[in-house]
């Protein structure tokens, strides 16, 4: 018979063994790459107002991809944005860029990260450059504040302008330039400290097509020649398209990636292909469609069955017999999916 004492030695075991597996679980998720999100939760209180703007979003790129990220106003993307830049902090989950940990730095910690890991560019063209400094200037001054010789800066700044096309902008205040210019010298200037990582909040939001697609260029000559992982917040479809991974996020989560790549067809011209995937998170939830859950009436509940070599999924209509739902209990390969528990 096990004693009192056994039984809570066998009890405190099971738990450290336990706490001991998810921390591996957590540990091991998103080994080797750049950025991770890890079941990422940010909330927002105010006057007894409580906003979920994030809720539990996973999110892994790879150092050197260049991603566009997608999504409705209100779905969590500047939210994720901030926190990537260093400028907010998760509520719950886990932020990793280049092997930091985010939301265990101090102050001083987030303004290095800052400094040296990360870059910004803002939609609003006013908010990336000092309007009272040239576009030399704005780009030498983050690399005075990291400890930069003035010889190195100033060649630095020369290079970084000349190949993003706005050598001729050196010497002008923003004042002085066009929007695509002003944003090319804010890639400039963001690029300044070498980054791993470059953000963009909708950079090309205020710009026409043709001087979005000169930005868009900077922002590929930012990945493809400085090494920079690259990534953009649009709506533009023509910058949405243009990259080899798109990530759609919807009330707070990842919901799908569209994922592109090149291939030649029968007479030799090369197509681009994209195929949409949704996102299966590590709890297992994944998002459909609106438009394909409104046209087979999904609501609350569905019925998902295990077939050969796909999971199906069927609306809940119990009255209608020719259903799975209508066909028994569900057996092994069969299981109902609920929006929650109800009591």
């Amino acid at each position: 018979m096990t004693s009192p004492s056994e039984s809570a030695v066998a009890a405190a075991t099971g738990i450290a063994e336990l706490g001991a597996e998810a921390q591996r679980a957590r540990t091991s998720y998103g080994e080797g790459a750049l950025v991770v999100c890890d079941q990422v939760v940010r909330i927002y209180t105010g006057e007894g107002i409580e906003v979920q703007a994030l809720q539990g979003l996973d999110l892994l790129i790879d150092q050197g991809e260049l991603v566009a990220m997608v999504g409705a106003s209100g779905s969590g993307k500047s939210t994720l944005m901030n926190i990537l830049a260093g400028l907010d902090t998760p509520s719950a989950g886990r932020v990793r860029v280049a092997g930091q940990d985010l939301g265990a730095m101090s102050p001083k910690e987030r303004l290095i990260y800052r400094r040296q890991q990360v870059g910004f560019v803002w939609q609003q063209t006013s908010r990336n450059l000092l309007p009272y400094l040239t576009a030399r200037q704005n780009v030498m001054t983050p690399m005075r504040f990291n400890g930069y010789r003035r010889r190195l800066r100033d060649e630095r700044a020369m290079e970084l302008l000349s190949v993003l096309g706005v050598a001729h902008c050196a010497d002008r205040v923003p004042s002085r330039m066009s929007g695509g210019e002003q944003q090319r010298a804010a890639i400039a200037t963001a690029l300044a400290n070498d980054p791993k990582v470059l953000l963009a909040d909708e950079p090309t939001g205020e710009l026409d097509s043709r001087t979005a697609q000169d930005v868009f260029r900077a922002l590929q000559t930012a990945n493809s020649e400085f090494g920079a992982t690259v990534l953009v917040v649009t709506h533009d479809p023509a910058v949405s398209h243009e990259v080899q991974r798109t990530v759609a996020i919807r009330d707070g989560r990842t919901s799908s990636e569209t994922l592109r790549h090149d291939a030649a067809d029968e007479l030799g011209n090369t197509v681009r292909h994209a195929v949409e995937y949704a996102v299966l998170d590590r709890a297992g939830r994944v998002q459909l469609p609106r438009e394909m859950t409104e046209e087979h009436q999904m609501r609350d509940r569905v019925v998902l069955r295990s077939l050969d070599d796909h999971i199906g999924v069927w609306p809940d209509r119990p009255g209608d017999p020719s259903g799975p739902a209508g066909q028994g209990e569900s057996g092994p390969g069969q299981a109902a999916a609920g929006a929650g528990e109800r009591q």
